[in-house]
C-alpha cells in the first residue's frame, strides 16, 4: 500500500502526471495547504488542491484527504508534523484520516487484508517539490530521522522530486513583452492620429478605435515597470522576515539511532534547557533517576554527551566556559525531542 504524501503549492501538472505516466500504485493521498500568504495565493493554492484531490480520486483510484498547515515557514511544526504523519502511515494508525485501520476494514466487510495493507506492506512516499523550501526540508528531514530509527523500515520510506517540462514564468514574461510592444503600438498610432487630425479641421481618425487614452498609458507604464523588475530581479522580490530573522536554519539529520539513556540525556536538556556543566546535568539526572551522584554515574553521563555532542551525534551543542562546558540541545537536538515528547517512555 502506497501513501503519498503531497505539500500543495502552485504546481498541478508535475504533483500527479508523473505517478500516472510511471504507473505508480497509489493507494492514499495526503495533500498539505498552505495558509500564509496573500488571500490571493492562498484561494490559488486552495483551488489547485481541490483539483488534486479530485483527481487522485478519480484518475488513480485514490483515497485523497486534504490536511492544512498553519504556518508553512514554521520549521519546527512542520518536522514535527512529518514525524507524526509518516509513522503513523507506516504503521497504519492514521484512521482519524479517514479510511484505513480497523473503520476501513469494517466498511469492507472485515476484511483486513483486502481493506488495508498490513503495517510491513506499506509504504509512505514524500513528495518534495512544491510548497516553501521549509515545508520541503521539514519532511525531508523528518522522514531521514525515521529511517534513522527504523532500521527495518528503510525500505518503505522514499523521498523525492519530479521537474517540469517547462516554466510559466519566462513564458507569462513574454506574453507580457509582446503587450507590452503592442501597447508601444497602439501609443504611437493614437500619437500620428493626433497629430493628423490637428492639421485637418475636418478631422482625423483615432488610431485606437475610442480606447481611453489614459488607460492605454496607464497599462503601458505598468507592464514596463514589472517587466523591468523581471528582468532585474527575477521571478521574486524581497526577502520576508520570519520571526527574528530572515533566515531560517535547516538542520541535517544525524545518521546514527539514539540509545535508551541518551533518550533520558535529550529529554532532560529539552526540559531545562541547558545546563552550566555538565556535572550539573549529572546531577539532575540523578535527582530524576533516584539513583546515587557518583563519579561512575558522572563520567558515564559525560560519555554519553560526548557521544551526542559535536563530534558524534551532532543533537547537543558544548560551548567552553571557563573550566566548565555550557550544555545545550542543537537545532537537530531540539527537533528530536519535541517530535518524541509525546512518546511513552521508562525512565528507569
Amino acid at each position: 500500500m502506497q501513501t503519498h504524501v503531497v505539500p500543495v503549492g502552485f504546481d498541478y501538472d508535475r504533483m500527479i502526471a508523473p505517478l500516472i505516466r510511471d504507473q505508480f500504485d497509489v493507494d492514499r493521498v495526503i495533500l498539505l495547504e498552505g495558509t500564509v500568504g496573500s488571500e490571493a495565493n492562498v484561494e490559488y493554492s486552495r483551488n489547485i488542491a481541490r483539483k488534486l484531490e479530485q483527481d487522485f480520486t478519480n484518475l488513480l483510484g485514490a483515497e485523497t484527504v486534504r490536511e492544512r498547515l498553519t504556518d508553512v515557514y514554521d520549521y519546527d511544526a512542520a518536522f514535527e508534523r512529518a514525524f507524526d504523519l509518516i509513522n503513523a502511515e507506516l504503521d497504519g494508525s492514521a484512521s482519524d484520516d479517514g479510511g484505513t485501520g480497523d473503520a476501513a476494514a469494517d466498511a469492507a466487510g472485515g476484511d483486513t487484508d483486502d481493506a488495508t495493507a498490513g503495517g510491513d506492506d506499506r509504504e509512505v512516499w514524500v513528495n518534495l517539490c512544491s510548497m516553501p523550501r521549509p515545508v520541503s526540508f521539514a519532511f525531508a528531514t523528518a522522514a531521514h530521522s525515521i529511517m534513522v530509527e527504523r532500521q527495518d523500515d528503510r525500505d518503505r520510506i522514499h523521498t523525492y522530486y519530479t521537474a517540469p517540462e517547462k516554466y510559466h514564468e519566462t513564458e507569462l514574461a513574454e506574453e507580457l513583452r509582446a503587450n507590452r510592444d503592442l501597447l508601444e503600438e497602439l501609443v504611437a498610432e493614437r500619437d500620428a492620429a493626433d497629430g493628423a487630425a490637428d492639421g485637418d479641421d475636418g478631422g482625423g481618425g483615432d488610431g485606437t478605435s475610442g480606447v481611453d487614452a489614459d488607460r492605454i498609458a496607464d497599462r503601458l507604464a505598468t507592464t514596463t515597470e514589472l517587466l523591468s523588475e523581471f528582468d532585474e530581479r527575477g521571478t521574486t522580490i524581497g526577502a520576508k522576515r520570519i520571526g527574528d530573522s530572515h533566515v531560517i536554519e535547516l538542520p541535517v539529520a544525524s545518521f546514527q539511532n539514539v540509545k535508551p539513556f541518551e533518550e533520558l540525556v535529550l529529554f532532560t536538556l529539552g526540559e531545562h534547557g541547558e545546563f552550566a556543566s555538565v556535572s550539573e546535568l549529572a546531577e539532575t539526572l540523578a535527582d530524576d533517576l533516584n539513583e546515587e551522584y557518583t563519579d561512575s554515574f558522572r563520567s558515564k553521563v559525560i560519555y554519553n554527551v560526548d557521544r551526542l555532542g559535536p563530534g558524534g551525534k551532532g543533537y547537543i551543542e558544548r560551548e567552553e566556559r571557563g573550566k566548565s562546558y555550557r550544555t545545550t540541545l542543537s537545532r537537530i537536538g531540539e527537533l528530536w525531542v519535541r517530535a518524541h515528547a509525546g512518546d511513552d517512555r521508562d525512565l528507569a
